[in-house]
């Protein structure tokens, strides 16, 4: 990269700078070499069979290697004189030279606050494909074509292709998402750099925040974000606020002329400036210590992408398609060859095994889970809710804990005024009188708190009269003072009334210790006494504040200073001096209130199985206030400082007993997500609307932002909730329930049903001799079937099942099919049985006969076998199922019966079947639903639940 653009260039003092090296003491604190490889299309095949084998070994007690770098190089820094922090980066007063930034450029590339790389598209999309249930189906279909057998080939080659591309835009887009990061610190930064050859020239030169480099000197001024990790050097009433990394909305003072301690959390060291973080007001200089991937933010959002738990009905869906892989196997090869030995024709034995293949895949599973999703999807967004990723829909019916923030989600983002106090705690009158005035008459910039006096004066009933008051001058607000005042004139008159004469007073409100500093006396309101404001006085104001404070309330002071006349002629916007000696009247206090759903939405949220965490980066007392007010228990609380000190375990077994977390910062929030997630096994959801969200956001199982949050914020989310309102949340809860409830019907039912029949193909291959169905037979039955569990995603679900969080269980569905599967197995075995000797069917010289009644119990069984999986109650009798459920089933059982007796049966193979084979089906049917009823009963009494 070239010489940086100059835009500016104002020269200074003469002076040498010395030549710079790597500094070995901050490569060994900072320096992390560990990057993970790049694999590339072959090694992403082992890497996802470690992935496949390994656990996850994210547990969120303990900080990584890189966080413990950051962490001590800074420390280091904040406790070193500042002629040492220059030695540690090799710079001097000076600055850099041109030449040596350019080489410490080149050296460690740009400064942007991510340095890991993105996975490419066809990496994407190789990750997106390499899924077993997706190569069963390519390899069937490939069989297909070539036995001949195109249009099953196709129909699974669409399938397959649906569930790439879906799994491939939402990879992408998230990966998307990171990438935007690095355009938050984006910006023009001026810094001290050295030009000349013998006699060195200092420039302020503006370049661009990428081309900053470690040791350079940047100067700053309000509006200014900070390029890196910045030690201080030099400051002048600077005040930085640093809500995109703790979401705290107040601002922090920073001082060069101080020397920190190992004691003080990292984010309130007041000698350094972090990358991001903004300045608000005041001015300074600073060395630039850290840059790119070695800032803390870079190694706050680091784990961006890579923290994401596991999903468990993904890697369940993948065992299961191992298992149905080893079962076609052996089932298959074992069909295929009993065939061959009978009709000695291998093409077509390859395609009966072809077609009893294609009827153990559940093949329609991708379609169902979509459109059971995209339904959900459809439903929440009437609810004001957009869903980014449908894959959240599922897992919010698994979420059994909620972490919110506090701010705009539990409150309504707004102030209420709630009293006004004298020195000794009492409500007065005058106190909101003056708070009153001068609130009306400021004209620089209302706050919200200034709405909440005057909202309080006006439905309360006071009346001030400001129409006698007129104003003369103001002192506006800023964030060094802290304070705003007004001075105001008004006419009174003598004790005989006769005569008028002009008051004149300085009213000032502002934050309370500011307003202190200003006060020499105190006025107690009932005797009207002023008396000069002792230590005691002030130790008793700050305590009772703090008593406020406590209670979850936020305090402002008011006091006020008569002027003489004489001495208030002209402007004095400017004249701090006139702040002096003033009277100190009192407090104002204030709350953010709950919503008035946000109670009602937790109640229910908790009546569902969700448990509600606060994760705020708020203050403790503030949060438990509000969480009182909510319905949130506060027996356990704890906040980011003290959880920096616990051990491993300790953390661990805190943040599952706490229900408040306050002052925490974005890596703390990540940590308790990741330690909810794998130590307590729960599956979480984050709700965040800030940049210092973003971590937990893309961590937890279920993201979710709201549409007033941060651009970043909403990328990283995968619901994005239009309005701040906590009972949408209750509607995705029982929408993800329904989903998840849906799909484990139809993967439930599909996989016994086709593992019942392709066992019942064997046996009747075995015992028969020949074919039980053809080929064509067979795959006609297996799409008939297929289409009628289309109106799966449109069933409902038992008001008991979606009061609880509903997973995936590893050992479930096994248990399920080796209680179930054999119910299929025996119906279909009676069948044969009553063919065989009732109708001779082995005897038979035509096997048409017992192809088309094998075709038509087959079809009916999968059919009908919904309605015994769907409930745990007896089907029909004391549950019934949705009506495109029921149409469903009577239309496909229709068309299978009717297509026997039409042109197209004879086509491929029918005859006319018997009024008494339909009598034996009817009493097959009925002794199915009562064996699986009993089964049902027995499964459910000893393991507790159904689906």
């Amino acid at each position: 990269m070239g010489r940086p653009k100059l835009t500016t260039i104002f020269i200074s003092n003469s002076h040498q700078i010395l030549p710079s090296s790597s500094d070995p003491t901050r490569q060994n604190l900072v320096d992390d070499k560990s990057d993970a490889p790049n694999d590339g299309f072959p090694g992403s095949v082992f890497g996802f069979l470690r992935r496949l084998m390994s656990g996850n070994k994210i547990d969120g007690g303990s900080r990584t290697e890189a966080e413990e770098k950051v962490y001590s190089w800074l420390y280091a820094l904040a406790q070193s004189d500042k002629d040492l922090v220059f030695e540690y980066v090799r710079s001097t007063e000076r600055g850099l030279s041109f030449t040596e930034a350019e080489r410490r450029l080149k050296e460690n590339g740009p400064n942007v606050p991510l340095d890991h790389s993105f996975p490419n598209w066809w990496q994407l999309l190789w990750n997106a494909f390499f899924h077993p249930f997706n190569i069963i189906l390519i390899v069937l279909s490939v069989l297909s074509y070539i036995t001949s057998d195109n249009p099953n080939g196709c129909i699974m080659l669409v399938l397959v292709f649906i569930s790439v591309s879906l799994r491939f835009y939402q990879e992408y887009s998230s990966s998307k998402a990171a990438m935007r990061l690095s355009e938050l610190v984006r910006c023009p930064v001026k810094v001290q750099r050295c030009a000349g050859r013998v006699v060195q020239t200092e420039l302020i030169v503006q370049i661009d925040q990428r081309d900053v480099v470690t040791g350079d000197i940047v100067i700053f001024e309000p509006g200014d974000l900070f390029p890196g990790d910045v030690r201080l050097l030099s400051s002048k009433h600077l005040v930085v606020s640093q809500s995109s990394l703790t979401g705290e909305s107040m601002t922090t003072e920073k001082t060069a002329d101080i020397r920190e301690d190992q004691s003080t959390p990292l984010l309130d060291l007041r000698n350094i400036c972090f990358m991001g973080t903004n300045v608000v007001s005041g001015s300074g200089t600073g060395l630039v210590v850290s840059t790119g991937s070695k800032t803390y933010m870079s190694t706050m959002f680091s784990a961006i992408g890579k923290k994401k738990p596991p999903d468990d009905f993904e890697n369940g869906v993948r065992r299961i398609s191992y298992v149905l892989i080893a079962v076609m196997l052996v089932v298959v090869t074992i069909i295929v060859l009993t065939d061959y030995f009978t009709s000695r024709s291998l093409s077509g034995s390859v395609l009966f095994g072809i077609s009893v293949a294609s009827a153990l895949t559940p093949q329609m599973l991708p379609l169902i889970v979509n459109t059971s999703l995209a339904k959900g999807a459809l439903s929440m967004a009437r609810d004001r809710c957009i869903v980014k990723s449908i894959i959240a829909i599922r897992d919010m019916g698994s979420m059994d804990v909620l972490c919110i923030d506090k701010t705009g989600t539990l409150t309504m983002n707004r102030a209420i005024m709630v009293n006004h106090l004298d020195c000794q705690g009492l409500p007065k009158e005058k106190v909101l009188r003056f708070a009153f005035l001068n609130s009306y008459f400021k004209t620089d910039q209302k706050y919200p708190l200034d709405d909440a006096i005057l909202a309080y004066v006006y439905t309360n009933g006071y009346r001030f009269q400001p129409s006698k008051w007129s104003k003369i001058d103001e002192i506006p607000f800023d964030f060094i003072r802290r304070r705003v005042s007004v001075i105001l004139e008004t006419q009174s008159y003598a004790e005989d009334r006769n005569h008028q004469f002009l008051k004149r007073f300085m009213v000032t409100k502002g934050a309370l210790e500011e307003v202190m500093k200003v006060c020499s006396f105190i006025e107690h309101v009932d005797s009207g006494a002023i008396s000069t404001l002792s230590s005691e006085d002030y130790q008793r104001i700050l305590s009772m504040a703090e008593e406020v404070s406590n209670e979850g309330l936020r305090t402002i002071g008011v006091a006020i200073k008569r002027l003489k006349l004489q001495n208030s002629k002209g402007s004095m916007a400017n004249d701090e001096a006139f702040e002096s000696d003033m009277v100190f009247l009192g407090l104002v206090t204030f709350f953010d209130p709950p919503k008035d759903t946000a109670k009602q939405a937790l109640w229910l949220l908790a009546e569902k199985g969700v448990k509600a965490k606060v994760l705020t980066g708020d203050s403790l007392s503030l949060a438990i206030r509000v969480c009182k007010e909510v319905g949130i228990k506060t027996t356990h609380v704890t906040t980011g400082p003290e959880l920096e000190l616990l051990s491993q375990d300790t953390f661990h077994e805190t943040v599952k007993r706490a229900t408040v977390l306050a002052r925490l910062t974005p890596t703390q929030k990540l940590r308790v997500v990741q330690s909810l997630q794998t130590v307590g096994k729960h599956v979480v959801g984050f709700l965040g609307d800030g940049v210092n969200d973003s971590l937990a956001l893309d961590a937890a199982n279920v993201g979710i932002s709201v549409d007033s949050g941060v651009s970043v914020a909403k990328d990283f989310a995968d619901i994005i909730l239009l309005e701040k309102d906590l009972n949408v949340l209750v509607a995705g809860v029982e929408q993800g329930r329904l989903t998840f409830g849906n799909t484990m019907k139809y993967l439930k039912m599909s996989v016994i049903a086709n593992v019942g029949s392709v066992i019942s193909l064997l046996i009747a291959t075995l015992v028969l001799q020949y074919e039980p169905l053809t080929a064509k037979q067979l795959l006609t039955q297996n799409f008939l079937y297929s289409v009628g569990q289309i109106a799966i995603p449109w069933d409902k679900m038992e008001e008991d099942y979606v009061k609880t969080p509903q997973r995936w269980s590893k050992k479930g569905l096994p248990l399920f099919i080796l209680w179930n599967g054999p119910v299929c197995t025996i119906c279909d075995v009676a069948t044969l049985v009553f063919l065989c000797f009732y109708y001779d069917a082995t005897t038979l010289a035509d096997n048409k006969f017992f192809h088309s009644a094998w075709f038509l119990e087959g079809l009916l069984m999968q059919t009908l076998i919904i309605h015994l999986i769907r409930t745990e109650k007896i089907p029909f009798i004391q549950e019934v199922a949705s009506w495109p459920v029921i149409c469903s089933t009577v239309v496909i059982s229709a068309i299978g019966i009717a297509i026997l007796y039409t042109p197209i049966g004879e086509v491929m193979g029918f005859v006319y079947l018997p009024l008494s084979y339909f009598g034996f089906l009817v009493v097959l049917f009925v002794g199915y639903f009562s064996v699986g009823q009993v089964v049902k009963r027995l499964y459910i009494f000893v393991y507790k639940r159904w689906l």
